[in-house]
């Protein structure tokens, strides 16, 4: 009789324990929510980058707009047509890994931004995308980023430029992070493939703006 109690409370015991560790699962996966865009916020970014274009004599085709206050899991790169008024292309982009590991993702949502030379952090501000070259990385392609702002004035100094690299995805992999570099806005391969026409056959110089 004894023993069948003991057996029974044990069964009881290994329920109650199954179920706490369901609703933990079930806490945990819900409190991992895969970010919102809000376009309306890049709306309003782009209307202040055709304004910028315009008066700075930048395409007033498209522009490439990088939305770092959203997580590196999803797709924050946003290929904006002015003719058309909306977001054409999305892919993901990586940032800067600063003090962490390179190649990692350990600040997928929570990115730090410098202008500092060795820093290994992206920066923030208006970029002017103009002299194409030859990239070590990717698919070989690199575009000089000229810094507008005063938070990105050392760019070029730094040899942060826009280019590809193998280890970038091209679906969205949240909760996990893009990889993380020096301070390069990169992209995956084939996304670079495909906006690199687009940019090679701009008459005018293009403008990427990275903002939080």
């Amino acid at each position: 009789m004894k023993t069948f109690s003991t057996i029974l409370v044990c069964l009881l015991l290994f329920s109650c324990k199954s179920e706490s560790r369901k609703e933990y699962i079930a806490v945990s996966e819900n409190q991992v929510k895969k970010p919102e865009i809000d376009f309306t916020k890049t709306k309003i970014k782009a209307e202040e980058a055709l304004k910028f274009c315009k008066s700075k004599g930048f395409s007033t085709d498209f522009c490439i707009l990088i939305d770092m206050s959203l997580h590196s899991g999803v797709k924050r790169f946003f290929v904006w047509d002015f003719k058309k008024q909306k977001v054409l292309k999305k892919y993901l982009v990586g940032h800067g890994c600063g003090m962490n590991s390179w190649s990692r993702d350990q600040s997928k949502d929570k990115p730090q931004f410098s202008n500092e030379d060795g820093s290994h952090l992206s920066s923030l501000g208006k970029y002017k995308l103009e002299g194409r070259g030859y990239s070590d990385w990717g698919i070989n392609v690199k575009y000089l980023m000229h810094g507008l702002d005063e938070s990105n004035s050392n760019a070029l100094k730094r040899f942060i430029v826009f280019h590809s690299w193998n280890l970038m995805s091209d679906e969205e992999i949240f909760p996990h992070g893009s990889p993380e570099g020096w301070g390069c806005p990169t992209i995956s391969n084939n996304a670079m493939r495909e906006i690199d026409p687009k940019i090679q056959n701009s008459e005018k110089p293009v403008l990427m703006w990275i903002y939080e």
